[in-house]
């Protein structure tokens, strides 16, 4: 077997059940290997026909990465292995990647998650952690969006929490009323620009860096640290396609 990542027999048990079945077609070639050279690119960065012959013709990976990327398997796939529990203690930000020139030429740039920022062409990938740092919840926008703009939607997917940890680019009133209407209490400093403030608990504010640490191990992902994809949602699938294999398998 050739160095390169192969999936462990935990981590495919894990997967192989929630992976799509009984399809129309001829028969799937064998499924463990080309999720472990489609991981592979992934964790590497290198170009699909890079990718060592061991894991097949590199055609099968791309387009097996692709059609399920467009089927939502794999988005379907992290919601299925997260772990989501109501009163939990979550923390939230994003960080942004830099889009390499062959993420050029996507329908629509804007469409497509990426935007003009501070760093040049970027896609901002927005995350929210569990108490222990892993993520439940992951959205791609284009780089200048502003992190609280994206913040209720994330929120919203999952049950909620007891905290919401945040930085201060998070001080908003609508999201305040938010996480209060859901019965989470805002771990939020203050925007020194405020007229009033809010009270919020300092020890609890020190977990928020579990989001920090989450995506410091996402970025050891080649191609989450840069974007390659033309396609948001190819992006996005490499973002949670990395969760699954860090945290939750």
């Amino acid at each position: 077997m050739a160095n390169g990542f192969w999936l462990s027999d935990a981590q495919w048990q894990a997967i192989e059940p929630h992976l799509p079945k009984n399809q129309p077609g001829a028969r799937r070639v064998d499924d463990r290997r080309v999720l472990s050279g489609i991981i592979h690119v992934l964790q590497s960065g290198c170009r699909w026909r890079d990718c060592p012959s061991e894991y097949g013709p590199h055609t099968t990976l791309y387009n097996r990465w692709n059609r399920w990327s467009r089927r939502a398997v794999w988005r379907r796939l992290f919601e299925a292995l997260r772990e989501v529990s109501e009163d939990a203690f979550h923390s939230i930000d994003s960080t942004t990647a830099k889009a390499h020139r062959s993420a050029a030429g996507g329908k629509g740039a804007e469409a497509q998650a990426i935007g003009r920022s501070r760093g040049g062409r970027t896609t901002k990938i927005h995350a929210l952690c569990d108490a222990l740092g892993r993520p439940v919840a992951i959205e791609v926008t284009p780089g200048q969006l502003g992190d609280v703009r994206a913040a209720i939607g994330l929120i919203g997917q999952l049950p909620p929490g007891r905290m919401c940890a945040a930085d201060t680019a998070y001080d908003s009133d609508a999201l305040r009323q938010f996480l209060h209407e859901r019965g989470t209490r805002p771990v939020i400093p203050n925007n020194p620009t405020r007229k009033r403030f809010h009270a919020f608990d300092r020890n609890a504010y020190k977990r928020r860096n579990l989001v920090e640490r989450a995506f410091c191990r996402l970025k050891d992902w080649r191609r989450v640290a840069t974007r390659y994809d033309k396609l948001a949602r190819n992006f996005h699938a490499a973002a949670v396609l990395a969760a699954i294999i860090i945290w939750w398998t």
